[in-house]
């Protein structure tokens, strides 16, 4: 039970006695101390004794985009399990190609009654989708949460990652590797993480002296996913790039295919960086370096805030940006001299494949 303690008390950042008080359901503790140990016990996946476990207080729905892209079963775990040790009961729904959209789904939520929405990478990311079935939901009034992705007018707290703070991470990692040309890929550019990455990606490239033309031809937007990723860096690699800057690491186990389809090594001919660091992605061939969200930090402040809102105090309507963190591991390397040639900018007359 000491490992436990100690675990739980580093996750909780306060003390072992504070946590066995807690535990103990023991008085001299303030109520902001008692919920950052039970949400520990959460996050670390201790079941709460039975003497702490309170009734539901209601319903609260957790809409995701699909279950395909691993991180979103990760941002579901946190979220579901934060709900829980509030005393809610979460209730998942996953959208599917030609399945139930995202309005259905908060119609269903409203004839149940939910006490609130958390909303992960929803149409408030997508630039041409009208808002204002947000501010239906909110003029009710029902709490709504946002998780990444951002809409100006929407009364409601905003939690995203700081998607250009990643990309221009990601390509200041490659420029110390020694690469020069380098590549985006990433999704549709309606929706505001896109954006952002866009931005960030020809902030850090403009650094380098990259030409404004050049930089269109070095950004290949697709669909996001495993496809999506290998076909659009098959169209950057003619173009000479020896790293890629990829949108998910989904596109960047793509862009991976890609490479080895043409004979190419990774990282010894193209280095690869993904954005998410999803389960299973540090055990891929090569591991995959990536950018980390702090997916447990965002769905646990996500859910703080709904909570708060559901109880009558209000969070911020704003938006509160976490910071991504790189991991390196094995898709990037130091630029080979025999690359040094494909390090300068291509002809204008090469830049976009016939």
């Amino acid at each position: 039970m000491r490992a436990r303690l100690s675990d739980i008390a580093q996750q909780a950042e306060v003390s072992e006695a504070t946590v066995s008080r807690v535990l103990n359901d023991r008085p001299g503790v303030a109520p902001e101390t008692r919920q950052a140990v039970l949400t520990a016990l959460d996050v670390l996946g201790y079941e709460r004794p039975a003497r702490l476990r309170k009734r539901s207080a209601g319903l609260v729905g957790l809409v995701v985009p699909e279950l395909d892209n691993p991180i979103f079963p990760a941002f579901a775990q946190v979220i579901e399990s934060t709900l829980a040790q509030s005393g809610f009961t979460p209730v998942l729904c996953t959208q599917t190609p030609g399945g139930v959209t995202e309005d259905e789904y908060v119609e269903m939520l409203l004839d149940r009654q939910v006490s609130g929405i958390v909303f992960v990478s929803g149409l408030h990311a997508d630039t041409a989708a009208n808002h204002d079935r947000y501010r239906a939901l909110i003029a009710r009034p029902l709490p709504v949460v946002m998780i990444n992705g951002y809409a100006p007018g929407i009364a409601a707290p905003f939690v995203s990652c700081d998607d250009r703070e990643a990309t221009e991470l990601a390509v200041a990692h490659l420029v110390a590797l020694g690469h020069r040309r380098i590549g985006l890929i990433t999704g549709p550019d309606r929706f505001v993480p896109v954006q952002r990455r866009v931005a960030g990606f020809r902030a850090a490239m403009t650094r380098l002296g990259t030409t404004g033309g050049d930089l269109d031809a070095l950004a290949e937007l697709s669909l996001f996913g495993v496809e999506g990723g290998e076909a659009a860096a098959g169209r950057l690699i003619e173009r000479g790039v020896t790293g890629i800057v990829c949108g998910s690491d989904l596109m960047a186990l793509g862009a991976v295919r890609a490479a080895r389809q043409r004979g190419m090594s990774v990282p010894g001919d193209l280095s690869v960086v993904g954005y998410d660091d999803s389960p299973l992605m540090a055990f891929t061939d090569p591991p995959l370096t990536t950018m980390r969200q702090p997916v447990a930090a965002m769905a646990v402040a996500a859910v703080r805030a709904l909570v708060d809102e559901i109880n009558g105090h209000a969070a911020p309507h704003s938006e509160y940006l976490f910071r991504p963190e790189l991991v390196v591991r094995g898709s990037t390397a130091v630029v080979r001299p025999a690359d040094a040639g494909r390090q300068r900018p291509a002809p204008p007359a090469l830049a976009v494949p016939a």
